[in-house]
């Protein structure tokens, strides 16, 4: 397969650290993202890497024994480490830690959590809250600030905590339905099985069921539980796999990816795209078909001389991967975390419906030039789509400017009110990439569009009035640079008889720069000098234009009638009128101007004359 077939790659600069063996353990901290490199119960150092340190953080600690758990609180103030396995206060089990800010910390242990803040100055702890429960496992959501707890004999009874600024909340629990199994074995819920992460800004619980042998199921499932942070938790979603087997979950830039060992494939799912919906939860399938993460090659590390050789391919799908939330893949045999990425561009060529295509792009970051890209392929000679299919991609890329323009309208009005009315919370909205505006459309895609020779001209100009048809119905206003490619298409195939009747069933709208540009094409279609007239007449606020435009042609009389039409003639400069007048060199028509601004001087001053100076010339 080519680049092209791959949606799925590792990013090409990866957390490289000591791989694990015998003396150097490996770590990793989920909430900061960091993994630890500790030799020697950390005697021999210690080397901590994240995605966003290109400066490792290195240190020594003395060595009292293995390390069980290491971790810097958030901001990396303060260190922590685990090295024993039971408390010592009471005979519990120490399952692990974790901090919830840069002083708050949480234990976990077998019989329950304790939520305590740091004191570094004294270098102790002071208990905020604790809850005696039977634990079987833990994990925690860092994005969420969630710990969930696994309770009960078969562990599907899920006790979530809710953690912020140094208070502890208990949410509802709830029960994972676990598949059937033969009545001679007993299933229970394995943290292998479950995983938490933040998906379009809900934070989910997933997980993954797989059926039994004896069940009429066609394969596993991951089913996804939406956890609020108030009410109970609630079943909502099923990615159906059509698979058994060995899985893993990531959820990369909004999208539940999930990976399949024994065929090295992957697929992905977006729950904001329509599924099957049974009254309660929502079916989903591959956005795609399963496709293997993109072959990446490790670079070989040494000397300059040494790392000309041919870089490593890398092992994927490895049995050595471990797989954490959200898009994080660390091997710790080969010493590499990576994250995982969508590449859009190949997903294009992927998924022919151009309307569902659409849906999916419009929800991913980057987005904005892939969208662009498939407007031009679909106006292109050789992947043409029909007026309806354009027409739909238009209203959905509309649809979302229109959220944007309201929710940006609404943001200046609440501005405008004052403190008082504005609420504090009120932020301005995020310009993201799937606001494709006039401007974006206009540059990149239409503007080439109307250039291409070999495109019939009907087309071309029914696709540009799809485009403002579809921003007419979102009540968007048409900018006029649109407008005016319109005018120019019509010209250049000589169309003037549908010029006119754009104009004169108002599909263009009115506008000076519009007015303008008729006044231009006079020399190739002598209409457009009135219908420029009649637009400027429209717009009322152009009544200087317009006398301007007559003036300039030379037509007194009629710029005369006009401004006596609108009531403006007490109020004209004479000198301009007379001027205009005797350019014509038609001495009958300047005596009739001249005449008239006489008897405007007798009727506002009581004499005919003009005022000294203003008329030396005649």
């Amino acid at each position: 397969m080519g680049q092209e077939d791959y949606y799925l790659e590792l990013c090409d600069r990866p957390v490289h650290f000591e791989k694990a063996n015998p003396v150097n353990c490996v770590f990793f901290d989920e909430a900061n993202k960091q993994v630890f490199a500790v030799r020697s119960g950390g005697a021999t150092g210690v080397v901590v890497k994240g995605p966003d340190d290109r400066n490792p953080i290195s240190f020594r600690m003395e060595d009292k024994g293995e390390v069980k758990c290491i971790k810097f609180s958030l901001e990396n103030k303060i260190l922590a480490v685990q090295r024993t396995s039971k408390t010592v206060t009471k005979n519990a089990n120490i399952l692990g830690f974790c901090w919830t800010s840069s002083t708050e910390i949480v234990f976990i242990t077998d019989q329950g959590i304790e939520f305590y803040q740091v004191l570094p100055e004294k270098r102790n702890l002071k208990l905020l809250k604790s809850q005696n429960i039977n634990v079987n496992w833990y994990m925690y959501c860092p994005e969420g600030a969630v710990i969930l707890l696994s309770t009960t004999v078969l562990g599907n009874v899920l006790q979530p905590f809710y953690f912020r600024a140094g208070t502890m909340s208990k949410l509802p629990k709830f029960e994972i339905e676990l598949p059937a199994a033969p009545k001679s074995t007993k299933l229970s819920l394995s943290e292998r099985d479950i995983a938490m992460a933040t998906i379009y800004g809900q934070l989910y619980v997933l997980f993954l069921r797989h059926h039994s042998r004896t069940s009429n199921s066609t394969g596993a499932e991951v089913v996804l539980y939406h956890l609020p942070r108030e009410g109970a938790c609630k079943k909502m979603h099923i990615l159906k796999l059509n698979r058994t087997g060995k899985f893993a979950l990531n959820v990369v830039d909004n999208l539940v990816v999930v990976h399949h060992q024994d065929t090295e494939t992957s697929v992905i799912f977006d729950i904001k795209l329509r599924g099957e919906f049974d009254g309660t939860v929502t079916f989903h399938h591959p956005v795609l078909p399963a496709r293997s993460i993109q072959p990446y090659q490790i670079p070989v590390a040494g000397p300059a001389p040494v790392t000309s050789q041919s870089p490593i391919p890398c092992k994927l799908y490895s049995s050595s991967w471990i797989v954490f939330q959200p898009d994080i893949i660390i091997s710790a045999s080969q010493g590499y975390l990576w994250n995982l990425q969508v590449k859009l561009q190949p997903i294009v060529n992927l998924l022919p419906d151009k309307g569902r295509l659409m849906d999916f792009l419009l929800q991913r970051k980057e987005c904005k030039m892939v969208i662009l890209s498939v407007c031009s392929q679909m106006l292109s000679e050789s992947d043409r789509a029909t007026l309806p299919v354009i027409a739909t991609v238009f209203d959905k890329l509309n649809h979302e400017y229109k959220k944007y323009l309201d929710a940006e309208q609404s943001y200046t009005t609440a501005v405008e009110a004052g403190p008082s009315r504005c609420s504090p919370l009120l932020k301005r909205p995020v310009r993201t990439q799937a606001v494709v505006d006039q401007s974006d459309m206009y540059t990149h895609v239409l503007s080439v569009f109307t250039e291409k020779k070999e495109m019939p001209h009907k087309f071309v100009i029914a696709v540009l009035m799809e485009y403002i048809r579809s921003l007419n119905q979102f009540q968007i206003t048409v900018q006029h640079y649109l407008h005016e490619l319109v005018i120019k298409t019509l010209v250049q195939h000589n169309l003037f008889y549908m010029l006119h009747q754009f104009l004169q069933y108002h599909v263009l709208s009115d506008s000076k720069p519009l007015a303008c540009l008729l006044l231009s094409l006079e020399s190739f279609y002598p209409p457009a000098h009135q219908l420029s007239l009649d637009m400027l007449k429209r717009l009322s606020t152009a009544n200087d234009e317009i006398v301007e435009v007559l003036l300039s042609k030379h037509q007194v009389l009629a710029a005369l009638r006009f401004i006596r039409g609108i009531g403006g003639h007490d109020n004209i400069s004479a000198r301009k009128f007379l001027d205009a007048a005797k350019q014509t060199e038609d001495n009958m028509l300047f005596y009739t101007i001249f005449r008239f601004f006489e008897q405007r001087n007798q009727r506002l001053r009581g004499n005919p004359n003009f005022t000294p100076g203003r008329t030396r010339q005649w």
